[in-house]
């Protein structure tokens, strides 16, 4: 690196740190940014005004190779954010990387997976504690919390139907 693209990175680098506190991003999201372009700076010799995208491609295929997939988004957001507000050129580079997408628990347990779970459960006891958890739609730590004094049995109507209630 000659000593003016040296001079030149790093007053650029000045320049990004003082418009990632004058946005008023958070202080781990103004370090994140920060380590990014530094890390940036370092793997190209400070000369990151004007990257290829075959470039970014191998750096960030470097990156991947030994960091996670959120440090790899940080530099790619750190890097973007850099070109548009310290070089002030449009970020052309929106789809260089997708990161794989994590599997979601579901947010209801289906009829048939329930079914299920009481089948395999082979203890009676946590049989019943899924069974109630189940029927009453409780959260785990509020049947972990549950005591037999919380349900009651109701009269109800005109038949004398039992309905099960909980008590709040």
């Amino acid at each position: 690196m000659t000593a003016s693209s040296a001079f030149d990175f790093k007053q650029n680098y000045q320049t990004h740190f003082k418009h990632l506190k004058l946005k008023g991003l958070q202080p781990k999201t103004v370090e994140a940014y920060s380590r990014a372009i530094r890390r940036i700076g370092a793997y190209f010799d400070g000369q990151i005004h004007d990257l290829s995208e075959a470039q970014l491609l191998k750096y960030f295929s470097d990156l991947l190779a030994s960091h996670s997939w959120s440090s790899v988004k940080l530099d790619l957001y750190g890097l973007k954010f850099y070109y548009q507000h310290v070089l002030r050129k449009p970020w052309a580079h929106l789809d260089l990387i997708k990161p794989p997408k994590g599997q979601r628990l579901p947010d209801i347990v289906t009829v048939a997976e329930a079914q299920r779970l009481f089948m395999v459960t082979r203890s009676v006891c946590y049989r019943v504690f899924f069974f109630t958890l189940y029927s009453l739609g409780l959260r785990l730590g509020e049947g972990l919390r549950l005591q037999v004094g919380d349900i009651t049995y109701m009269d109800v109507g005109k038949g004398r139907e039992q309905e099960r209630k909980l008590r709040c």
